[in-house]
């Protein structure tokens, strides 16, 4: 049985912050939000192990381009023991006509862990929603994350 997080707004704010990070294209915001050996999947598979490491290749993403910003919807934070928590999340990147699009929405999946006294992301998994879900669960999933100003 999954229980919710005494720390539950503390974790999520983390998780904001990252998402902070990534629509200000600032990989050493993102990079804060990481443990020192963090393990991250992107949303194509890009593997990234490490703080620095991560913070050395979004640096190269967002020299390259401009991705679209994240909105996302928290499901779901859990206590995993005393200093670890699991979030459960969905994201996605709307264009720029504020429609998100189908194909890049995405389900968020961290675990946390008590560095000292703050929160940090240990494992970061996105997992593609639209090749994991069928095309009605996608547009409801859709349908739930707030609307990007």
């Amino acid at each position: 049985m999954s229980v919710a997080h005494p720390e539950d707004a503390d974790i999520r704010a983390v998780y904001a912050e990252y998402l902070d990070g990534w629509n200000a294209h600032s990989a050493a915001r993102q990079a804060a939000t990481l443990t020192d050996d963090a393990d991250v999947v992107g949303f194509d598979g890009t593997q990234h192990h490490g703080r620095l490491q991560f913070a050395a290749d979004l640096r190269r993403i967002f020299a390259d381009h401009a991705p679209p910003p994240y909105v996302a919807v928290v499901r779901s934070v859990r206590a995993m023991g005393e200093d670890t928590a699991v979030l459960v999340a969905t994201a996605g990147m709307p264009g720029s006509d504020g429609a998100l699009h189908p194909d890049l929405l995405a389900v968020h999946t961290l675990v946390l862990v008590k560095d000292g006294r703050r929160w940090k992301i240990a494992v970061f998994a996105a997992t593609p929603a639209s090749r994991t879900t069928t095309l009605d669960l996608v547009e409801a999933l859709a349908a739930q994350l707030p609307v990007p100003r």
